[in-house]
């Protein structure tokens, strides 16, 4: 399942922003919203009617993250064009904290919902709610923009971004580093679910709370523990601790008992995977030259999404085996090994791209 809320992203997210940059981006939230439904209302449907199966599911799982791969790019372009220069930086920061209470309330409700009713209901509230999406996007001015014209600049753009990463130790060395580190964490959303549902004989509601739990330790990270640590340490120590500190979750994870012992390392999960992955980004986003920024963010972004799907399959595959508590042992030694000789290895060394490649991306 983890696997198949990635891939979508992984296949679509540059087709989307091709689309973002040739069409009006209302019509495309718009359509992204109605696909969304549609998918959610006919998992109520084939619930109700009592043929959902696992395969469903998991089809469900894969045409909904389709959606949400085309409407999220759109989005990040959108918002720009609805707030003024000045307003942008606090958008920026409020879509962020948004998105960590959404993660926080999403996974509650939809526990509580599921222990008090039935799982098609809960989908049905899902399409209700893309519907009311689809009615708050605001009208635009429509795009005069050709279609054939930016495709054939998208791709050629695409394509000289490639080489430069391959010509560019420092970029190369952090793209690597983001794809490890994504393959590394995504075993807590590969695995979580089986500890509690299967290992543990838990139902969906304590499941919900696990990861609301987890929202919680990020959004109080992102507002008090990560700037008092960036005060004190560099981003490298700053990446040691949140990946050693991850490694620890695992082993917990593999020792708990009970929901409640689940609580508390969750949310140092999600502090950890916050504070990761931002310092990941800051490091990017200072070796990332200005001319080429938003097309390498976008191959980091597809690279991070292609490595959580290939270690979704692996780690799940490894805990069919093996076994899920020692995929998870296994899991929080790899991480410190990868931890230690990404960090001796791959560190990197010049704070942004030299000039003469800088100006090559120029398009």
């Amino acid at each position: 399942m983890a696997s198949l809320a990635s891939l979508p992203f992984f296949l679509f997210t540059l087709p989307a922003r091709a689309l973002a940059d040739a069409f009006d981006a209302g019509i495309i939230l718009r359509l992204a919203n109605l696909w969304l439904a549609g998918c959610a209302g006919a998992l109520a449907f084939l619930g109700w009617a009592g043929i959902l199966n696992p395969i469903l599911l998991l089809v469900g799982v894969f045409v909904l993250g389709l959606g949400f791969a085309v409407n999220a790019p759109v989005w990040a372009s959108l918002v720009p064009r609805v707030v003024t220069d000045e307003e942008l930086p606090s958008a920026l920061t409020l879509g962020g904290v948004q998105l960590n209470i959404t993660g926080i309330l999403g996974p509650a409700l939809a526990g509580i919902l599921l222990a008090k009713l039935e799982a098609p209901f809960v989908f049905a509230l899902n399409a209700a709610g893309f519907l009311l999406v689809f009615m708050a996007i605001p009208a635009l001015p429509r795009s005069s923009r050709n279609l054939g014209r930016t495709l054939t600049s998208f791709l050629r753009s695409i394509a000289i971004s490639v080489r430069y990463v391959g010509q560019t130790k420092n970029v190369r060395n952090i793209l690597f580093r983001n794809a490890i580190f994504s393959s590394l964490v995504v075993v807590i959303p590969a695995l979580m679910p089986v500890v509690l549902l299967k290992e543990l004989g838990l139902d969906g509601s304590s499941l919900g709370l696990a990861f609301a739990s987890m929202g919680v330790g990020s959004v109080l990270g992102a507002i008090f523990v990560i700037p008092w640590l960036r005060s004190r340490f560099v981003t490298d120590h700053l990446m040691l601790i949140a990946q050693i500190t991850l490694a620890g979750i695992y082993v917990l994870m593999a020792m708990v008992h009970h929901c409640l012992y689940c609580l508390v390392p969750m949310a140092l999960a999600g502090a950890s995977w916050t504070l990761a992955a931002s310092e990941l980004w800051v490091v990017a986003q200072r070796a990332i030259p200005n001319s080429a920024r938003g097309r390498i963010s976008a191959l980091m972004m597809v690279l991070s999404q292609g490595a959580m799907t290939l270690g979704a399959i692996a780690w799940g595959l490894s805990a069919q085996i093996a076994g899920t508590r020692l995929t998870l042992f296994a899991a929080a030694s790899l991480f410190c090994v990868m931890t230690v000789v990404l960090m001796l290895v791959m560190i990197p060394r010049e704070p942004s791209a030299p000039p003469d490649k800088t100006k090559a991306l120029a398009i």
